[in-house]
């Protein structure tokens, strides 16, 4: 069983003693996971660690992992992407491939079953390998035993559908034993007596119900891979590939007249492992020569090196987000225009740095100056809100740099609404030499419950060594407060 395997291949069992993988169950500790050796000699899950021990002394109990056992599913089922873009997980061991289309460079169903056992056997596992044309059947003949080849699922016991073991116990006391028995009854009986989970079932397993395969990542629009005979270690020829192939995929997208924004490469390599390497982009394109230098500086920023073990011998690239592509139009001397030189910097930067730390700001709708901006992902395509900007020769409008939360000050004002003649913040005292103001900002009635807020005065003020900032008075002089408060919001550079 699979979670024993791991043990076994982790080095964290023993491999010439017997051993099971145990869990609690109320106040027993039962068998969830046994090995070949306690297998042979009667040990079966399900037992309970005493009757297990009265039966076979010497069996090793190990506690279970399930979260262990589910990433070595994961791991399985990301090395399995080499023979089919559609993987499902069918825990707690199993996985579900959708090969069609995807047997030719194997020579047929056949070969790729051949190919997979053999990979599985180099890693030390152990698989039952079965092919039919659904999911449920192919699970169950597999689970039964039926070979690679498949089988009858008519011949398959009534086990085969994973009901309650009272269920099981109940059809084969009706002289139900197979699914074929199954299939040849009525279904409203059966509904009647085991419920609608039966016939749902019996019709999942028969192929009468078309359920379609949910994959683990979503097939892409476009993808294009290169195989090799022998396998290849050196980093030339991965970038090599990788232009050929980016070549290929910016043809496709020529004919459909799109770009794509993100472009995602997997390196299978032949002990199992993938590297995986992502580039994205701030607008749609398909420039071959603009992508091959993206991957090469993509790879060239890896904080671990890529490690090709023994080689590389499949190299795919997928683009999964397609969008459409317009032509642009370029400079009178046939240069590039201003934005699309911007977006190839972002996507340099990007791609050294860290999509997530090439930010920008953008506006927000909030008159409040603390909300009226927030940051994005500076390749993010979602437009950005035009900024009141005050015009040519003008000082701004708005400080540089904010402060979150704004900053309590002292204040000498006039009352009851004088801009500031003095302020002292941080120890040090301010003699305000010229201001502009006030500008009035309420608060967002329509957030508030009873629809009221202390309105703040704001006043651009210069000291007498010349710094500017950004004051503010709390409140209303008498209206909204007794007393207001002063804060300073921001520095102007």
């Amino acid at each position: 069983m699979l979670p024993a395997e791991r043990l076994l291949i982790s080095g964290a069992a023993p491999p010439d003693l017997p051993f099971a993988l145990t869990h609690s169950v109320g106040n027993s500790i039962r068998l969830s996971a046994i090995d070949a050796h306690a297998l042979a000699l009667g040990i079966v899950p399900g037992l309970t660690l005493a009757d297990a021990r009265a039966r076979l002394p010497e069996l090793m109990a190990i506690d279970d992992d399930p979260a262990a056992d589910a990433a070595l599913i994961g791991w399985l089922a990301d090395a399995c992407d080499r023979y089919s873009p559609s993987v499902a997980t069918d825990p707690p061991q199993g996985l579900v491939l959708d090969i069609t289309g995807c047997t030719h460079p194997y020579g047929g169903e056949a070969g790729l079953g051949d190919d997979l056992a053999r990979r599985l056997v180099r890693f030390g596992l152990t698989a039952r390998l079965a092919c039919a044309t659904t999911p449920e059947a192919a699970l169950a003949l597999a689970r039964h035993g039926s070979g690679p080849g498949g089988g009858a699922v008519t011949a398959l016991p009534v086990s085969a559908l994973r009901l309650a073991e009272e269920a099981h116990l109940a059809l084969r006391r009706a002289g139900l034993k197979t699914i074929g028995d199954l299939a040849a009854r009525p279904r409203a009986p059966l509904a009647a007596r085991f419920g609608e989970v039966l016939p749902a079932r019996l019709a999942r397993l028969l192929g009468e119900v078309d359920i379609r395969l949910v994959p683990r990542r979503q097939p892409p629009a476009i993808q294009v891979e290169k195989r090799f005979a022998e396998p290849v270690a050196r980093t030339d020829h991965i970038l090599d590939t990788l232009e050929n192939l980016v070549g290929k995929a910016a043809d496709m997208l020529g004919a459909q007249g799109s770009g794509g924004r993100r472009f995602d490469v997997a390196l299978f390599r032949t002990d199992g492992h993938v590297a995986r390497l992502r580039v994205e982009t701030g607008a749609p394109t398909r420039d071959p020569k603009v992508l091959a230098r993206l991957f090469r500086e993509r790879i060239d920023a890896l904080a671990d090196p890529l490690d090709p073990g023994f080689g590389f011998d499949l190299v795919r690239l997928a683009v999964p987000v397609v969008l459409p592509m317009a032509v642009q139009q370029l400079r009178l001397d046939g240069g590039a225009v201003a934005d699309a030189e911007l977006a190839a910097l972002l996507d340099r930067l990007g791609t050294r740095l860290g999509r997530n730390r090439v930010r920008r700001l953008s506006a927000a709708d909030s008159h409040i100056p603390e909300q009226a901006a927030f940051e994005l992902v500076a390749g993010d395509p979602e437009p950005v809100s035009v900024w009141l900007a005050p015009e040519p020769g003008e000082p701004p409008l708005r400080p540089l740099h904010l402060f979150d939360p704004p900053q309590r000050i002292e204040v000498m004002a006039e009352v009851p609404d004088g801009p500031p003649r003095r302020f002292r913040w941080r120890r040090i005292q301010h003699d305000v030499m010229r201001f502009e103001g006030p500008e009035r900002i309420a608060a967002e009635w329509w957030r508030r419950r009873d629809g009221k807020g202390p309105t703040r005065d704001y006043y651009r003020v210069e000291d007498a060594r010349g710094r500017r900032y950004w004051l503010f008075r709390h409140g209303l002089y008498g209206a909204e407060m007794t007393n207001p408060d002063w804060y300073i919001h921001g520095l102007f550079a």
